[in-house]
């Protein structure tokens, strides 16, 4: 039997409702769903326990970069085919930086990032 559910209304402003919006798309999930899952979190502590090994990094970027990087991941996503996620994105530079540094302390200075 489903759990007995009530529907909650509340006007916030249009620029946060614009960033839930897009964080619950980027989550594959319906609203219901996605603002069931922030308010656990937030009265909770939340259900989803990390992984082993994996941490966090959060960080904030002037709009007009943001606003870029939005367009550059939609052109990608065109070009490949495939939806390619900021999280996607945002890691595959942070591997291509790491692996680069690597080579060049391996042929400089012997550094391993590892």
């Amino acid at each position: 039997m489903a759990e007995n559910q009530k529907n909650l209304c509340a006007m916030i402003p249009a620029e946060l409702h614009s960033r839930v919006r897009t964080a619950q798309e980027q989550a594959g999930m319906t609203l219901s769903a996605y603002i069931t899952e922030l308010l656990t979190n937030y009265y909770e502590g939340g259900t989803e326990k990390m992984e082993k090994g994996v941490r966090t990094m959060a960080f904030q970027m002037p709009e007009e970069m943001f606003i870029r990087l939005k367009k550059l991941l939609e052109q990608e996503s065109l070009r490949t085919g495939k939806k390619v996620s900021q999280k996607e994105f945002v890691l595959g530079l942070i591997q291509r930086a790491l692996d680069e540094a690597e080579r060049e302390g391996a042929a400089g200075h012997g550094t391993n990032l590892e």
